[in-house]
């Protein structure tokens, strides 16, 4: 391939690369080569100085980079719906901890990330963090979409349909890191899963395990009021004291949630350069409480955005998420200029790629990235007229206008067909698991 030789050149009314400049591109092109951005420059010079014989030229569209949910439990799109309107623990212990005992199974993970994957493609995600089962079929199912993932394996003290306790857990995700160490598209990871289910020894031997093998850990941290009153009656101490007092605290860590935190807390999570995953609609959903996402924005703390799985969310929309995560910022904090919608749209892609480890590759359209992007049709009634396009995205655009998706180059949705996944078919198989499922609970 000669020099001046692309695989493909997408043209739009406007691009919002996020970094290095936050500022909106007007009539510019993404030159694709080798799967990485060869360039960004304006559509008319892109001709001149480019060839390429796929070229993609999109009417009054958006490209942004690619949304990064930084938090999920993917195989869970096989639960959606089937606990609502109910408090996180008795949510938790009275239904999704038994369904996911009866049920959960590698084809229940395979063929649950596989419909999540779907879903996500068509919201216009191409990377997600999941902690879940088995992530080895979690992986398989994300490769075939042709999507990139960050898989947490879970940890817990008691037994699982994945395994009998924390050294089997063990084992099993370094088995994992061991058999995917070679797709560059997948990230293995440790996932124990709050302080509440994990002691302090397996915890220990988590943090030298990641030290070792440098990989990230993801936690759900300081979610509710009751389990912080629960953890101090029981240790004495908060949770994420304990935390602090283990190391576990660092740029390695992902704590997700974060909704009860005080201001030394804050204060702690800045010291340390620990991350903070915001799930706004699974927090609301199940009264879990609100994140200070704008004190810990003055605090230059690292916040990325997730959905949560589908269980409780019910959807991995990550514009929406978007959307929500910004009025109640603004809501919480008092404060209409909290939470602008270039901010807003960096939580959603920069933030989760650096989060996850991984902003020297995706995140954002930057020269020598992978080739990560979404393409938002904003040239619709609900959307129109423009006067701020990524305001526009993140305050009045819904998912179903997300056009293409593309990761590395590859195209996983052209004009909202799915091009790697048959959408019949995982239809097909979700009703089927809804069968199994709704019937075991009439037996």
């Amino acid at each position: 391939m000669s020099d001046n030789q692309a695989d493909l050149i997408v043209h739009a009314r406007w691009i919002a690369p996020v970094a290095p400049q936050e500022a909106v591109l007007e009539n510019h092109a993404v030159v694709v080569k080798d799967g990485r951005i060869a360039d960004l420059l304006p559509s008319a010079l892109a001709n001149v100085k480019w060839q390429s014989e796929e070229q993609q030229h999109l009417g009054d569209h958006l490209l942004i980079p690619g949304l990064v949910n930084a938090h999920t439990h993917a195989a869970m799109n096989l639960l959606r719906g089937i606990a609502d309107d109910l408090p996180l623990m008795t949510w938790l212990e009275k239904h999704i901890w038994p369904a996911e005992g009866r049920f959960v199974s590698e084809t229940f993970v395979y063929d649950g990330t596989r419909l999540a994957a779907a879903e996500m493609i068509r919201s216009g995600t191409t990377c997600f963090a999941d902690m879940y089962f088995f992530p080895a079929n979690a992986a398989r199912a994300t490769v075939e979409a042709g999507l990139r993932a960050s898989l947490f394996c879970p940890l817990l003290d008691f037994p699982t349909p994945m395994g009998s306790g924390p050294e089997e857990y063990l084992r099993l995700a370094t088995d994992a890191m061991d058999e995917w160490q070679h797709e560059p598209r997948i990230q293995i990871g440790f996932g124990p899963h709050a302080p509440y289910t994990v002691s302090d020894g397996p915890l220990q031997k988590v943090l030298t395990l990641a030290e070792e093998l440098d990989v990230p850990i993801m936690m759900h941290v300081h979610e509710t009021a009751g389990e912080i009153q629960m953890e101090v009656r029981n240790t004495g101490e908060r949770p994420l004291t304990r935390l602090h007092n283990l190391g576990l605290l660092s740029p390695r860590l992902l704590a997700v949630h974060m909704t009860q935190l005080t201001d030394e807390e804050i204060a702690l999570v800045a010291q340390t350069g620990t991350h903070v995953v915001h799930c706004p609609e699974s927090n609301l959903k199940l009264a879990s409480g609100f994140a200070p996402v704008e004190k810990l924005r003055k605090a230059n703390i690292n916040v990325a955005l997730g959905t949560d799985g589908a269980a409780s969310n019910n959807d991995l929309d990550m514009l929406g998420e978007a959307r929500t995560a910004a009025f109640l910022t603004k809501g919480v904090s008092l404060q209409a200029d909290a939470q602008p919608a270039m901010e807003t749209l960096k939580m959603a892609t920069l933030n989760g790629a650096k989060a996850l480890g991984r902003d020297n590759e995706i995140g954002s359209l930057e020269m020598g990235k992978q080739a990560d992007m979404v393409a938002v049709d904003l040239n619709r009634l609900e959307t129109q007229p423009v006067y701020d396009p990524v305001a526009q995205l993140i305050y009045a655009a819904t998912r179903d206008q997300i056009t293409h998706t593309w990761v590395g180059g590859r195209c996983l949705m052209d004009n909202r067909q799915l091009t790697t996944l048959n959408e019949a078919l995982i239809l097909k198989n979700a009703k089927q698991w809804q069968e199994k499922i709704a019937g075991a609970d009439r037996d």
